[in-house]
């Protein structure tokens, strides 16, 4: 029998539904010139503050886009940068196969920091995106994870009370957010593990 204490599931997006590899767009700036991959990737986690502040929505897109082809010596355009950027993802087939299921007996929410450059050029096309009944990006709403605000705006999407959400994210800090607000929720580790975490609260 389904348990009704939840009537939310909530996904993160990045390593649970696509994992993805900052070392694809490595290699393939490396091919371009060698060693600019490196640089850029240096350039990138010592400025990491420009990332969050373009997942924000702080920085617009046009402004990370400067500062971004400066970092690999304008040797690419921009439309070039963001194909890289972004092909950066695969597929978890094994969790995206849960989505229908679960889509039967909840709402589901995709809760994400993420920005415009991947939302356009990589998870946009995703098929499993319409097994959701809203997707709150952080870029569009303002707030990253793990600030209070993103995950209130869940709650206004979903119109149910916090304890009604359970949440599934592969980073332990955003987690302990949502616990802190009331919600359910696990560390995503393996399909394997996420079928326990959701039989054990019969979920499925």
């Amino acid at each position: 029998m389904k348990n009704r204490k939840y009537a939310a599931i909530v996904f993160d997006l990045g390593n649970v539904l696509i994992p993805f590899e900052y070392r694809i767009a490595i290699n393939k700036l490396n091919k371009i010139e060698d060693g600019l991959g490196k640089k850029f990737i240096e350039f990138y986690n010592s400025n990491y503050h420009f990332h969050r502040d373009f997942e924000k929505g702080i920085i617009s897109e046009v402004d990370f886009l400067i500062i971004m082809l400066e970092a690999v010596d304008n040797k690419i355009d921009k439309e070039t940068f963001c194909k890289i950027f972004s092909e950066i993802f695969t597929l978890n087939e094994n969790v995206i196969s849960l989505l229908p299921e679960l889509k039967k007996d909840y709402k589901l929410f995709l809760l994400s920091n993420t920005n415009s450059i991947h939302q356009k050029y990589g998870c946009q096309k995703y098929e499993f995106l319409k097994y959701f009944d809203k997707l709150i990006l952080s870029h569009e709403v303002g707030s990253v994870k793990p600030e209070e605000k993103i995950y209130r705006v869940v709650e206004e999407a979903s119109g149910l009370s916090p304890e009604k959400h359970f949440y599934i994210d592969d980073i332990q800090e955003y987690v302990d957010a949502a616990i802190k607000l009331g919600w359910e929720a696990v560390v995503f580790v393996d399909y394997q593990k996420l079928v326990d975490d959701l039989k054990e609260r019969k979920i499925i």
